[in-house]
């Protein structure tokens, strides 16, 4: 089977190496270069904490067993893999109660989760004022580009090509209405038995190009760089309010602390969640934001200086779950897209879902993942949404 992936992010490059793993004939499609959309605007996260249980948590953990995979056979260091762990702090008593209650649901389906009566044992810099927090040594962190980068190289080592700078405008189909490849806006034909949509945030853009639409909306988020700092950070840290605002659905802005620490020194703030479409502006009220809070749960910060200010899009979609599967209304054609904020996390086993899909087997025996909540047929029946 010869199989086009559009879009180079963490997700298409996740796609193309499961897929050639698989045994499909596979060419790797993106307008740009690889990780250059959402995948370049994120934080790298690899996290089970912020997700309740159901079908998302269930991805995220089969997700999380695949990255420790790909760190033993492509070599950490490339992947900038770091088992870091998170802490969920409770800044007050009155989110304690739901945070331990979250987190004793997440213990029952396998998530690995500790209480921590003093945070500032775990993170000694922190606010003594925390109520408490809850210990998540499962959440980890990836360098999302490089990452991107090395998941694709090893996937073009085992044959995939890849085609950077060709956009795709248009279906190719077969006068029985079944995709047979795509056409890009320079005229060229690629030929294919399938078409997987990885395109992210323009992931309804370039499903409406090959005739199956999806309602993914582009959500846009900033991340704040300070100076490199000796170590500070030394975990995945966030405010318990993230968990909320992550499964919001309001267009106005929406901000919960998340603070770390990088490798090279540097700290990184967020987290913003705001539906603008595709403007890109920048908001100094949404940077005034997230670091107050930062400096609410981090006190120190009050005297470091901000190197950069970074914002993209995620590719949200109305139910916030990730659509993965062969589009009902097109045979032929594929989704992987819409997985908001969480995508480099749930990468690896999005991959493991779509190859099963296009090679017919089971996706519970290739992923260990239900596939049914993913299926875009769901999408199909709540009106889009604009914004």
């Amino acid at each position: 089977m010869r199989v086009v992936v559009v879009g180079a992010g963490i997700i298409g490059a996740c796609v193309a190496r499961a897929a050639v793993v698989a045994g499909c004939e596979v060419v790797v499609l993106d307008r740009d270069q690889v990780g250059s959309g959402t995948t370049s605007r994120g934080e790298g996260n690899v996290l089970v904490s912020d997700k309740p249980p159901g079908p998302e948590l269930d991805l995220a953990l089969a997700s999380r067993r695949r990255w420790q995979d790909l760190g033993d056979e492509l070599g950490r260091d490339a992947l900038e893999l770091e088992s870091k762990g998170g802490l969920v702090v409770a800044t007050s008593q009155a989110a304690l109660e739901p945070l331990s209650r979250l987190a004793a649901a997440q213990r029952e389906v396998g998530v690995e989760v500790e209480a921590v009566t003093d945070p500032t044992h775990v993170e000694p810099f922190l606010t003594p004022e925390a109520a408490g927090a809850q210990w998540y040594p499962q959440d980890a962190q990836v360098q999302p580009v490089l990452a991107a980068a090395a998941v694709l190289a090893d996937a073009r080592r085992r044959g995939v090509q890849y085609r950077p700078g060709t956009e795709v405008a248009a279906a190719r189909t077969g006068q029985d209405g079944r995709l047979r490849g795509v056409v890009t806006t320079s005229g060229e034909v690629i030929a294919a038995d399938a078409v997987v949509n990885c395109a992210g945030t323009w992931g309804g853009v370039v499903g409406r190009r090959l005739g199956g639409e999806v309602p993914v909306l582009p959500r846009k988020g900033f991340v704040l760089v300070t100076e490199p700092l000796p170590p500070s950070v030394r975990h995945k840290v966030y405010s318990a309010d993230y968990v909320a605002n992550v499964a919001a659905s309001t267009e106005g802005l929406e901000t919960s602390c998340v603070v770390e620490g990088t490798r090279g020194g540097t700290i990184l703030i967020g987290a913003s969640r705001e539906r603008v479409g595709f403007d890109r502006s920048m908001s100094p009220l949404t940077v005034q934001r997230l670091a107050a809070q930062a400096v609410a749960l981090f006190p120190f910060l009050a005297g470091v200086q901000l190197l950069r200010v970074y914002r993209g899009f995620r590719p949200y979609c109305p139910d916030h779950l990730p659509v993965i599967g062969p589009d009902p209304r097109v045979a032929g054609l594929f989704h992987a897209c819409g997985h908001e904020g969480a995508g480099i996390g749930l990468a690896p086993a999005t991959g493991d879902l779509v190859a099963a899909h296009l090679t017919g087997l089971d996706p519970m025996l290739v992923a260990g993942v239900d596939p049914a909540p993913f299926l875009p047929e769901r999408l199909l029946r709540i009106p889009e949404e604009t914004s």
